[in-house]
């Protein structure tokens, strides 16, 4: 063998080159030329002989890798450090190539560095020839050991590089995955999550593995990635077969869990004596039946027939296995020991591909709880299940046929409505079970208070009917009839309810309408029995009253008012006037919003008739907001004038209206966008907001104290007036009402109690003012015993803001003191 030349030696390297896709590069310091051998340029997508300059080399390399690359060169030739890497070279037709990077600094024969060189390796080379080994082995990822389509992305989630394997699962239609984000190949619904997912594991350098649909909705990807220095490796796998292959075994599980009904097969004999034999029953069966399989198989299902087995739906049966057709029937079936079950028998045919007839299928739910269950919905449609009573619809056909409603046949009687008194209270302190166990106790006391063939039927929570007619079995006076019974409840309600660990007292309010014979309407007759209830709890409870047309006439009249205060707040009838509150040095403080109605017809309706009216018809939600948010943007006003800064408005807060879930927020949300000074907003709130719920009410007025409003008790002393929630309740003011005030000269008592009052809102360090003021004379007996502040028609009558303003002008003039004003 001839000796190695050194032009073989060069064409072995070139060899060797081309065969591992490695490329050779010098770097002379010393003249800041850099050499590339040929297989380097082809690598780069160069033709052989392009070396570029030292400078323009890195643009060959994508962005986010020149800075790391920059740095190895110039540690390797300038301090010696030899460096191995992986980058990706960006070639010159755009494609982008893993590729590993090898550095060593070039020395003279005296050691000096002049340089460096290396090797650039296809890490995944695409340039085996096609249809080889090796070709498909990259092609399938070999070279990188994974054997799948694969990819990398980098720490942003672009796809820095893919195989063609990767290529064709991810962009099937041939264009470039390169530089997208992985998750932008998925469907639209998951790219957030899965952006999220591979951001999470990118940032945390860990692996991460998932399954998700892609953005075709025609494959399911399995996808699993693996940190490494430039991002994640990722493999991919198409998955599509086995997902649908799971989702087919749901569906064989959904039907499996089906066979929790009874099914029976039965080989395709005739239906005549012995009939088909039973060649199959499941777990269902014999869990419901109690027989065995050992027991059944080879029998006739007649087995399971007894004596309340329906013949009719046996014929269907035999018909239907006689015509070869399917049938379906409820049937009653016994099981072995004896009871009968109801079951929901579906019988079909089977046949093989020659259409011939091999087997019966019956499939039976077991439907005996919903046989029971219609029977009782057929009891309850009619009758109260707790009190056992008839109920609504039963009391409104019994009355249709008493009243005649469609037929004609008339009779007269009585209709009482009972409705216990203070049920709530039992209810909320001592649980709705004893509540029911006082119900119970009612009806029983109720039905032995009327005669056989009378009604007592129960509406629906402690609201209960009695209905008395005059029939030729049972004739009666409706009157006389109508008295003597009510007086026989009230006394029978009215003794003591033996409820467990406890004795319970209770009253009953009853209504009576009576009607005669002739048209009479069920609906009017409901109402009018319900009016005259409403009028017994008005008296006093514990009482009877009688329908009148007077009670009728009342009614009619509230609804009206009701109607035309929906109107007024529709068309802004309603206004509101400011009357002067006044402090002991004579100088005005504030005023108290109060609200005016003045209608097109009815002219001024006083707050006492229409107020209760907007309670009852929620309106004062509404009306109170706007009342709040007016008297806000009026203070703000104030605020940017010195003379008015320091008044007060305070508002009337309802009992409904501070109950609304967002009555606190409401209100700081208005304090802020009128920009008011929250102290100067003064909220009077009516003692019987104390009677119930004690503990949210200190809640929400402490959120209101956190801003700076301030509280203020009204009417104080006729109420729910106790020390034991006056020093909870964080209050600025006690308000005395006027009724006190108004004899406050004549009455030892009202002064004593105006005294009481005063004496203790000093010692909880609370401020007195007096409503209704209207003499001097008040005024100085108020003041011996130190009330603070005055209100009422001794300074002023309320007034419209515009006069209001002239009032105040008139007192600044006059040296900003209050005198009376003439009476």
């Amino acid at each position: 063998m001839e000796p190695v030349t050194a032009d073989s030696a060069g064409h072995l390297l070139h060899l060797v080159e081309r065969s591992a896709f490695i490329g050779f590069w010098r770097l002379d310091i010393r003249n800041g030329k850099l050499y590339w051998s040929d297989q380097l340029a082809r690598l780069h997508g160069a033709e052989p002989g392009y070396t570029p300059s030292f400078a323009n080399a890195l643009c060959h390399y994508v962005k986010e890798h020149r800075a790391e690359l920059d740095a190895r060169m110039r540690a390797c030739h300038e301090h010696g450090t030899p460096f191995d890497i992986e980058v990706q070279v960006d070639s010159l037709q755009g494609r982008r190539i893993w590729a590993r990077a090898v550095g060593q600094p070039l020395r003279d024969e005296a050691g000096d560095i002049i340089g460096a060189e290396g090797i650039v390796q296809e890490i995944a080379p695409a340039g085996h020839a096609a249809g080889t080994l090796l070709r498909h082995t990259v092609s399938m990822g070999g070279s990188l050991g994974s054997g799948e389509a694969f990819a990398t992305i980098d720490h942003q989630g672009r796809i820095s590089y893919a195989n063609e394997q990767a290529e064709q699962l991810l962009a099937p239609a041939g264009e470039m995955p390169i530089g997208r984000y992985i998750w932008s190949f998925f469907q639209k619904r998951a790219r957030l999550a899965l952006e999220e997912r591979f951001r999470r594991a990118l940032e945390k350098r860990e692996a991460i593995e998932l399954e998700e649909i892609d953005a075709q909705v025609s494959h399911w990807l399995e996808l699993r990635g693996f940190p490494f220095g430039n991002g994640l490796a990722l493999h991919m796998r198409d998955v599509t077969a086995r997902r649908q292959a799971q989702q087919h075994l749901m569906l064989l599980e959904g039907s499996i869990a089906r066979l929790n009904d009874i099914v029976i097969i039965t080989e395709a004999a005739p239906f005549r004596a012995p009939g088909p034999r039973i060649v199959f029953v499941n777990d269902a069966f014999v869990r419901r039946t109690g027989y065995s399989r050992d027991e059944v198989l080879g029998r006739s299902p007649r087995f399971l027939q007894g004596p309340d087995s329906q013949r009719a739906q046996l014929d269907r049966i035999r018909t239907g296995l006689e015509q070869w057709e399917r049938v379906r029937v409820d049937l009653i079936n016994y099981t072995k020991a004896g009871e009968p079950y109801w079951v929901d028998l579906d019988v079909s045919p089977v046949w093989d591909d020659a259409r011939r007839l091999t087997h019966w299928v019956a499939v039976g739910r077991d439907i005996t709880e919903r046989k029971t269950a219609e029977e009782k919905i057929q009891y309850l449609a009619f009758y109260d299940p707790l009190t056992q009573l008839p109920n609504r619809q039963h009391l409104l056909d019994r009355l249709n046929q008493a009243v005649g409603e469609g037929t004609g046949h008339c009779r007269e009687g009585a209709l009482m409505f009972i409705d216990l008194d203070n049920f709530k209270v039992l209810n909320d302190t001592l649980g709705h079970q004893k509540g029911d166990l006082l119900l119970q106790q009612v009806a029983r006391r109720l039905r032995n208070c009327v005669a056989k063939g009378d009604l007592v039927a129960r509406l629906g929570g402690d609201e209960f009917v009695v209905l008395l007619e005059n029939t030729p079995e049972k004739p009666l006076d409706p009157m006389t009839a109508a008295k003597v019974v009510s007086e026989r409840i009230l006394a029978g309600l009215g003794e003591p309810y033996v409820l467990p660990g406890y004795l319970h007292h209770s009253t009953c309010s009853i209504g009576v309408t009576l009607f005669e014979k002739g048209p009479n309407s069920v609906s009017e007759l409901l109402k009018q029995a319900d009016l005259a209830m409403y009028q017994a709890k008005a008296a006093g409870r514990n009482a009877v009253r009688f329908f009148d047309p007077e009670m009728q006439a009342v009614a009619t009249a509230n609804a009206a008012l009701a109607t035309d205060l929906r109107q007024a707040w529709r068309e802004n009838q309603l206004r509101i006037e400011y009357q002067p509150q006044v402090g002991a040095d004579g100088r005005m403080v504030g005023v108290e919003a109060l609200l005016r109605w003045e209608h097109p017809t009815r002219g001024k309706v006083q707050p006492a008739d229409f107020i209760p009216t907007a309670e009852d018809t929620s309106l004062i939600i509404p009306i109170g907001h706007w009342v709040v948010e007016q008297a806000c943007a009026q203070l703000a006003a104030w605020a940017a004038r010195p003379e008015c800064s320091h008044l007060s408005i305070a508002v009337n807060v309802s009992v409904r209206q501070f109950r609304h879930p967002d009555f606190v927020s409401e209100v700081i949300d208005c304090v802020r966008k009128a920009g008011a000074p929250p102290a100067r907003l003064k909220l009077e709130l009516t003692e019987s907001l104390l009677v119930d719920g004690l503990d949210q009410t200190v809640a929400k007025m402490a959120n209101l104290k956190e801003i700076g409003i301030t509280l203020s008790v009204d009417d104080f002393g006729i109420g729910y007036s106790s020390l034991s929630y006056l020093k909870r309740l964080p209050l600025d003011e006690l308000k005395i009402d006027r009724e006190f005030v108004k004899d406050i000269l004549t009455d030892s008592n009202d002064a004593a109690i105006a005294a009481t009052i005063i004496g203790l809102g000093h010692s909880l360090g609370l401020n007195v003012i007096a409503e209704g003021v209207e003499t001097e004379e008040q005024r100085l007996f108020l003041a011996r015993q130190g009330c603070d502040r005055y209100q009422g028609y001794l300074y002023s009558r309320p007034l419209a803001i515009e006069q209001l303003e002239e009032f105040m002008e008139r007192v600044a003039e006059a040296g900003g003191v209050l005198t009376p004003e003439p009476s």
